[in-house]
């Protein structure tokens, strides 16, 4: 007898494809290990579609777009990754993952009270974290932190090229005065 997971909607966190060239896609396929809801840009639709990925929402400009069928096009003047984390929020998603050229969080603070961010690029994974956040990891990790405030931290080590590396196998903690901290970790 196989085993079945029942995802209910929204549970995982829905996956956008902005622009995912040279996205590894062995992570790209644990991204979607769970079935999560697919949004894509309308320049990076065909790109999806000849992966051979259910698309469920196409998000541009570009309303002659050719979509599947079953998947919902959603018009925006804008294609930047502020309107389709608002369209997210709206449709009370509480959380995405994001594919995209684009490795920071400026455009997007303000929206991290209503929504789960994490960022992907080529080589980074980034995410905004709160004081007091705490993870292991393995020795070795490198970490980028974008800090912009006092920070203090437990078992990383800077390095001279301003990145932060994890020193012993284990939990890592951070504490900083500002709402939020933005780490990046390497892929």
């Amino acid at each position: 007898m196989s085993s079945h997971h029942i995802v209910r909607e929204k549970q995982e966190p829905a996956l956008y494809l902005q622009d995912f060239e040279g996205f590894n896609e062995e992570y790209l396929g644990q991204l979607l290990e769970w079935s999560p809801t697919v949004l894509v840009s309308a320049q990076s639709y065909e790109k999806a579609i000849s992966l051979g990925l259910k698309v469920d929402v196409v998000i541009g400009n570009d309303e002659k777009l050719d979509v599947q069928e079953h998947t919902q096009f959603v018009f925006s003047p804008y294609d930047n990754l502020p309107t389709v984390v608002k369209y997210l929020v709206s449709e009370k998603y509480p959380a995405v993952n994001i594919i995209s050229q684009e490795d920071h969080f400026d455009d997007l603070a303000d929206l991290l009270p209503e929504i789960n961010i994490v960022l992907y690029t080529a080589t980074t994974k980034s995410y905004a974290v709160k004081s007091g956040f705490r993870i292991w990891k393995p020795a070795g990790t490198i970490f980028k932190i974008d800090i912009i405030a006092y920070l203090e931290t437990a078992n990383l080590k800077p390095l001279e090229n301003g990145d932060f590396e994890v020193i012993n196998d284990g939990f890592v903690s951070f504490e900083f005065t500002i709402p939020y901290l933005f780490l990046s970790e390497y892929l």
